[in-house]
């Protein structure tokens, strides 16, 4: 009777699951599935075939698309993750009234909408924006910071996005450190800098780690702003992407380009849960 009972119980658990698993199953499963069958298919004939693959390794423009891509994206992962320890940091153990204030109004780049913000960005790097009028007029300068449709804007607005993110992320790793443990190796005679590289850099590199990931994702496959900031060649993927499914309305290309952008991303993904199924070690 037990074991009837227990049946039951699993098979009622399995039927709860069900519309979960098939709904996960229908929009993110299927689609990948799709794609990756139609990235090996001609597009004419459906045979299969490499061409799809070979084209973004063998045209120069294609092979510049993927090197500015992986520049933009390291640099701002590299940037925005040091500038969001950094103030992490000082939000964490720097108690003061203008901390207090950093750290009510640092989230705020979250809630504005993305346009929004590279609208706002456009008006203060372009040529003729904000930095040229005040060089102007503090200076009689014509300066002119040259951020639009070049790599450097992009990294200016992808940190605008994704420092707060970060800084949100560790600080919250820092938080769980306990007061008590620092006091203790600095009542014992230990320098700031040591209980720094031997206690909290450590217990919170799992948090630096994690939200270094998500960074490196969110912005392999950004829009908006490249679209809106950057040149015309070379192109983010994101761009390229865009290119191939509504400019060519080359589907078979643009699966391919869909399956390497995945792939770029994976590696990105196993770091990460790498991390979390070794989170006792990081403990």
């Amino acid at each position: 009777m037990n074991k009837t009972n227990a049946r039951k119980r699993m098979l009622i658990g399995y039927a709860l699951v069900l519309p979960a698993f098939l709904v996960v199953m229908l929009t993110v499963a299927y689609p990948i599935l799709s794609s990756v069958i139609m990235s090996f298919q001609d597009g004419k004939t459906g045979e299969f075939t490499l061409e799809n693959y070979k084209y973004f390794f063998v045209t120069e423009s294609q092979l510049k698309n993927i090197g500015f891509t992986l520049y933009v994206v390291v640099v701002t992962v590299v940037l925005a993750i040091v500038i969001a320890y950094l103030l992490a940091l000082y939000l964490r153990f720097v108690k003061s009234p203008i901390s207090r204030a950093i750290g009510t109004l640092y989230l705020l780049p979250r809630f504005i909408p993305g346009l929004v913000a590279v609208y706002a960005m456009i008006t203060i790097i372009r040529d003729t924006g904000v930095i040229n009028r005040i060089a102007q007029l503090l200076f009689n300068y014509d300066f002119k910071p040259a951020m639009m449709y070049h790599a450097s804007g992009l990294i200016i607005m992808n940190l605008w996005f994704n420092i707060p993110f970060a800084a949100l992320m560790i600080t919250a790793g820092l938080g769980a450190i306990p007061d008590s443990v620092i006091e203790s190796a600095r009542d014992v005679g230990a320098s700031r800098m040591r209980v720094f590289r031997t206690m909290i850099l450590p217990l919170s590199m799992k948090d630096v780690v994690v939200a270094a990931t998500f960074v490196f994702m969110t912005n392999v496959g950004s829009f908006t702003t490249p679209y809106l900031i950057g040149g015309n060649s070379p192109k983010m993927l994101g761009i390229a992407l865009y290119d191939q499914f509504n400019r060519y309305l080359d589907y078979n290309r643009s699966a391919a380009l869909s399956v390497i952008m995945f792939l770029i991303c994976s590696v990105s993904a196993g770091i990460y849960i790498y991390t979390n199924l070794k989170e006792k070690e990081w403990e």
